[in-house]
C-alpha cells in the first residue's frame, strides 16, 4: 500500500507521517497485510480529552498482526494532539476551533482548519471504509453508541449500517451531519461511522478493550481479519433530540443515561446564579437518555442533553 507518498510493504507495519500545512505532522501506523483486501482507517482524538478511543488505537497499533491481515488497516491515535496534550476541552486550544465542525478544512486557515485539510487530504483517499472514536468528554457523562449516516447516497449509507450493527454498543443512531471527520467522509462516498465509548475524563482497561473488539469485528466484517461476526442485539435511534443551553447558568440534570423517559418528563433545569429558573428540559417524545453534561456550570449553545426516540 501507498499511503503519503511512502510504501509499506505486505505483512509490513510502518510509522507514517501525515503532513499538516505550516505544523507537525499527525502520527499514523500502517498496517499492510499479507494479502490485497480492502483498507480500514481508524481515527481518535479529534477531541482531545476523549481517551478510550485513543488509548485503544494506541494498543492496536501494537497488537495487530498485518501478516494475517487480508487488506489494510491505518490507525491515527491523536488527530488533535494539540487538544489532546493541554486537556482541552473539544477544540483546538491554539484557535478554538472544534475540529469535528471544521470540514471541508482549509490549508491556509487556522490551525484547527489545516488540520480539517490535512485529515481529509491524507486519509480519504486510502479508506474503503472509516471508523472514527469518540467518548464523552471531560464534563460528559454517556452510554455507548455508534452514529451511522443517513445523509449519504443510499449504497453509503447501507454499508455504514450494516457494519455499525457489528458493534458491541447498544444504540446506533440516525444522522444526518455533515460537517465532521466521519461524516464529510460519507459525503465524499466513504461508508463511515462514529462511535462513542467513555466520557468525564476517564478511561478504564474494560472500555478500551469494548474499544478495541469493535475495531476488530469491524475488520472481520470487512475481510481484513479472518473469522465473522453476527449483528449485535441493538435498537435503531430514529430521531435523537439534542437539547443546548439557552443561556450561560447553573445545570441540574435530574435523569440519567440509558434511563427510559415519558413525553413530559422533566430531564433538567438551568438556573440563574441567583436560583431563577432559566431553562427546564422537558421530553417532547418518549424515548432514553444518551448523554449528558455533569458540569455544574455550562455556556450557551454547549449541549446539556441528548435523548433519542427508538
Amino acid at each position: 500500500m501507498t499511503f503519503c507518498g511512502e510504501t509499506i510493504l505486505p505483512g509490513e507495519r510502518k510509522r507514517v507521517p501525515l503532513p499538516v500545512p505550516d505544523a507537525q505532522p499527525l502520527d499514523c501506523i500502517c498496517l499492510c497485510g499479507a494479502k490485497p483486501g480492502w483498507t480500514l482507517v481508524v481515527t481518535a482524538g479529534v477531541h482531545g480529552c476523549e481517551y478510550v478511543g485513543i488509548q485503544a488505537l494506541r494498543t492496536l497499533a501494537q497488537e495487530l498482526d498485518p501478516s494475517a491481515m487480508a487488506g489494510n488497516v491505518v490507525l491515527l491515535p491523536l488527530a488533535n494532539p494539540y487538544g489532546f496534550y493541554a486537556g482541552a476541552k473539544r477544540v483546538v486550544p491554539e484557535d478554538g476551533v472544534n475540529l469535528n465542525r471544521a470540514f471541508p478544512g482549509d490549508r491556509n486557515g487556522s490551525l484547527g482548519q489545516r488540520l480539517a485539510f490535512a485529515l481529509e487530504n491524507g486519509l480519504y483517499p486510502v479508506a474503503d471504509f472509516l471508523a472514527d472514536l469518540h467518548g464523552g468528554e471531560c464534563n460528559m457523562r454517556l452510554h455507548p453508541l455508534a452514529f451511522f449516516p443517513t445523509a449519504g447516497k443510499a449504497p453509503v449509507n447501507a454499508a455504514a449500517q450494516a457494519a455499525a450493527k457489528r458493534l458491541s454498543v447498544d444504540y446506533r443512531v440516525r444522522s444526518t451531519a455533515r460537517d465532521g471527520l466521519y461524516s464529510w467522509a460519507v459525503q465524499q462516498g466513504i461508508p463511515a461511522l462514529l462511535i462513542e465509548r467513555g466520557g468525564q475524563g476517564l478511561w478504564s482497561q474494560p472500555e478500551v478493550n469494548a474499544c478495541k473488539a469493535d475495531v476488530l469485528a469491524l475488520m472481520q466484517h470487512l475481510g481484513i481479519l479472518p473469522g465473522g461476526t453476527e449483528n449485535r442485539k441493538q435498537q435503531e435511534i430514529v430521531e435523537a433530540s439534542y437539547v443546548e443551553a439557552e443561556a450561560e447558568g447553573f445545570w441540574y440534570p435530574l435523569v440519567t443515561v440509558n434511563q427510559s423517559v415519558r413525553k413530559g418528563d422533566s430531564l433538567g433545569r438551568l438556573e440563574s446564579l441567583t436560583g431563577e429558573v432559566i431553562q427546564e428540559v422537558r421530553a417532547e417524545f418518549d424515548g432514553i437518555v444518551l448523554y449528558h453534561t455533569t458540569a455544574l456550570g455550562v455556556r450557551a449553545g454547549e449541549v446539556l442533553i441528548t435523548y433519542g426516540h427508538l
